[in-house]
């Protein structure tokens, strides 16, 4: 992980704290290289459960957002990473928002390794959409209309959040690492910066800004992407705005 210098704690780790952001997984299912970011009091009165110290979850959120913040001002391809279905719709939503792109649905192997044919797929996308929006589709025959329609849905759901990506993203933003460890692998063979939040069954040494925090609730999962996302658009965060949202 990136090294950090002293940061400045934001007294308001209730917010963190509503936010389950603490939750970890079962002593059983730990990776013991999560220890730094533990928190020790707390894990001594539960047996079963350890939990974060979001503590730790501010200074690197905080790290995150800077490194974000420079990064969008710098005119960098951001992307957000995450297939399970109960984020597709957060990373969707927190993605658009701020202008970056996004893969929710499926990672298909080689989508940043062998970019070139990924290309291909987003081309053949978009001629399909350009023949649905002008009636074409329906000059076919029945079946071929229907087969064709079959290929735009899948690969709407495969490329839709990136198919206006001109380039390999500079930065990605990846949801639940133990789940995305494909796209983790090729982000590093292409030596792209990854964030990625860290529960305690995550592995550090993976990415290069890790979030301590819970990837497990939709709830904590949508916290920090808000977070994220206000930086990459350079939204100013106030405590009205936190409670509307």
């Amino acid at each position: 992980m990136i090294e950090t210098s002293e940061q400045k704690i934001n007294p308001k780790l209730a917010r963190f704290f509503k936010a389950g952001l603490h939750y970890g997984h079962k002593k059983k299912e730990w990776n013991p290289k999560m220890v730094p970011f533990l928190f020790h009091s707390l894990m001594s009165a539960n047996k079963e459960h350890h939990f974060i110290n979001l503590f730790e979850t501010q200074k690197y959120l905080t790290q995150a957002c800077h490194y974000l913040r420079v990064a969008a001002a710098n005119k960098k391809i951001i992307a957000f990473v995450g297939t399970k279905r109960r984020y597709a719709k957060t990373i969707q939503h927190q993605a658009m928002r701020c202008g970056a792109f996004y893969i929710n649905y499926r990672w298909l192997g080689g989508m940043l390794t062998n970019w070139k044919t990924i290309q291909k797929r987003i081309r053949r996308l978009k001629v399909l959409e350009t023949f649905q929006a002008y009636g074409i589709l329906n000059y076919y025959p029945k079946k071929e209309s229907a087969r064709l329609n079959r290929e735009l849905t899948k690969l709407n759901n495969y490329l839709a959040g990136i198919k206006n990506m001109p380039y390999l993203p500079d930065v990605v933003i990846v949801i639940d690492q133990k789940h995305e460890l494909t796209a983790i692998k090729e982000c590093k063979k292409l030596n792209i910066p990854v964030i990625s939040i860290l529960d305690t069954n995550c592995n550090p040494d993976l990415v290069d800004i890790g979030i301590p925090g819970n990837d497990d609730s939709v709830k904590s999962v949508r916290y920090i992407l808000r977070k994220l996302s206000r930086a990459i658009s350079n939204e100013v965060n106030t405590d009205i705005t936190e409670k509307n949202k």
